[in-house]
């Protein structure tokens, strides 16, 4: 048996492979990580308190504000969420997400044509959050909303883009 004499020349090719191999291994771990988690995590559903049920006028809409249900530390101002609440008789709400199913702009609620209206693209609901008019693919999302100890609550959710 005959042994092999190895050069410097493939001794640091050899090294200098080994290296960016391990290199890369490291860097595709997060990458890889941050792919895969998203599909494996379950979003918490946490329901918020927004008003109490005496503070909202059958049939008006009104803006209200929410924390999200899994706000980061660091999150500031954007671990709030918003949604567009109707009284519709004593007993029944209804809460629309306030952003636009086409590319997640804010709508804006015109009450006296009751409608509800993307600025930025022309998007057009109705009152009932159906598309009348522009590009949205489908009607705004809706929130789940429950009445529990005079308060009224929404379940919170992810920002709902088509």
């Amino acid at each position: 048996m005959k042994l092999e004499k190895i050069t410097r020349r493939r001794f640091l090719t050899g090294i200098s492979f080994g290296l960016a191999a391990a290199s890369a291994a490291l860097v595709s771990v997060p990458v890889i990580g941050s792919i895969l988690v998203p599909l494996f995590r379950r979003l918490p559903e946490v329901w918020r308190s927004v008003g109490h049920v005496d503070s909202f006028e059958v049939g008006k809409t009104v803006p209200v504000v929410f924390q999200n249900a899994d706000p980061l530390p660091w999150a500031g101002v954007s671990a709030k969420n918003a949604a567009w609440l109707r009284r519709v008789s004593e007993t029944e709400f209804v809460a629309f997400a306030i952003n636009c199913m086409h590319l997640g702009c804010p709508v804006t609620w015109l009450p006296d044509a009751e409608l509800f209206m993307c600025p930025c693209h022309g998007g057009v609901y109705t009152k009932d959050g159906e598309v009348a008019a522009g590009p949205p693919p489908k009607a705004l999302a809706r929130h789940q909303v429950r009445v529990r100890n005079g308060e009224v609550e929404v379940l919170t959710m992810p920002i709902p883009i088509a």
